[in-house]
């Protein structure tokens, strides 16, 4: 279906990691001391990768990380771009007692302007990594970056607060993110009236989506589309929990048009819902991981652009397509024929009993559509 003036194209993707080993190549890397049992140094991370893949380059152009994706979005023209930013941004030396912390330097915002992001999701298990000061940094930088943040704020009521984003002649698109437990979350990182922390849910229930939607309702106006982003459930894993579909459900009959998840380190199953898009998982979109093994099944390498054109006049989802990319040398690279094919039969195969199939298209993206009806 071509693009009409009726729908918006919002590009998500799951976590961009830029801290740690990504940091290091950046042009302002930070302190590279790491408080991890067996790695004592964000440059080893660098180092793993380049003995998996090649040299990196150091002190790389902000564009760097993103290759191929820039010109492949350049082409594709989407409305927003969101990302779960699964880093905080600080030049903080506190580190929050948790074994693995992940930072960017302030300077290499750049990176993130560059691929012209307009709204990070902070609801995560990453961004508190250098305690509060390192959140408040976090947020200072993206409103000096003119970057829109949803999900963590200096207090409860700005880590509550959805972000708004507007696009000329469509209208608004509202984001609100939260984060979980089986994520990670601590539930101690909930922001509270005068401290800084995350939008935490405790719960997943019809009671908690109703207050959710209550929410949503009362800033809501005729045409917006409404976007709820959750930092759920375990890194590596295909399983959905009945929990997490009934909340999703749930969240669509109070009034969200799309339900963006992430935390997991690859691609999950996708939904369609009343016409309503579910991601319940979408995966890394850049991390630092080459040259680690243990999960190579999972291929946490590549990585998604998720294309939704939803329609503003009900936020029905009209068309869906993934746009695979393959992690090299910390770097997107368009992913190759025979990636490509291997994503869309897992995320076939994942999907299919949730009512959707995934395809191959003529350009080497995939697309989303109903299932087939089962035979009589």
């Amino acid at each position: 279906m071509a693009r009409t003036g009726d729908t918006v194209a919002i590009a998500l993707t799951g976590d961009a990691m830029l801290g740690r080993g990504i940091d290091q190549i950046l042009a302002h890397p930070s302190q590279p001391e790491l408080y991890e049992p067996y790695i004592s140094s964000a440059v080893s991370y660098v180092e793993l990768a380049e003995q998996a893949h090649g040299v990196i380059p150091r002190r790389v152009d902000p564009t760097y990380v993103w290759g191929d994706a820039l010109a492949t979005l350049a082409r594709l023209g989407p409305d927003l771009r969101i990302v779960n930013l699964e880093t905080a941004i600080s030049r903080s030396d506190e580190p929050a007692p948790k074994g693995i912390n992940y930072r960017m330097h302030p300077g290499n915002v750049e990176c993130l302007r560059a691929f012209a992001i307009d709204c990070c999701v902070l609801a995560n298990n990453h961004v508190l990594d250098w305690d509060a000061a390192g959140l408040i940094e976090t947020v200072e930088t993206l409103e000096g970056a003119g970057i829109r943040f949803a999900g963590a704020g200096r207090n409860a009521a700005e880590a509550r607060a959805p972000a708004t984003l507007d696009i000329a002649d469509k209208g608004r698109t509202v984001l609100f993110a939260f984060a979980l437990d089986s994520a990670g979350v601590p539930s101690d990182w909930a922001a509270r009236a005068r401290t800084a922390g995350v939008n935490f849910l405790p719960k997943l229930s019809k009671e908690t989506a109703a207050q959710i939607g209550a929410q949503l309702a009362a800033i809501r106006r005729s045409g917006d589309i409404s976007i709820a982003s959750l930092h759920w459930g375990p890194n590596w894993g295909y399983d959905i929990s009945q929990e997490q579909r009934a909340f999703a459900y749930h969240l669509i009959d109070r009034g969200f048009d799309v339900i963006h998840g992430h935390s997991s380190h690859h691609a999950k199953a996708i939904e369609i819902h009343r016409g309503k898009l579910i991601l319940y998982g979408c995966g890394d979109f850049i991390n630092d991981y080459e040259g680690i093994s243990g999960h190579d099944a999972f291929r946490d390498d590549l990585a998604l652009v998720y294309l939704a054109e939803i329609s503003c006049r009900d936020g029905r989802l009209r068309r869906l397509r993934l746009i695979p990319f393959q992690i090299e040398r910390f770097c997107l690279k368009r992913a190759g024929a025979s990636d490509v094919s291997w994503l869309a039969a897992m995320l076939d195969r994942e999907s299919r009993p949730f009512g959707t199939r995934v395809v191959v298209t003529g350009d080497m993206h995939l697309e989303v559509a109903a299932a087939d009806p089962a035979p009589s």
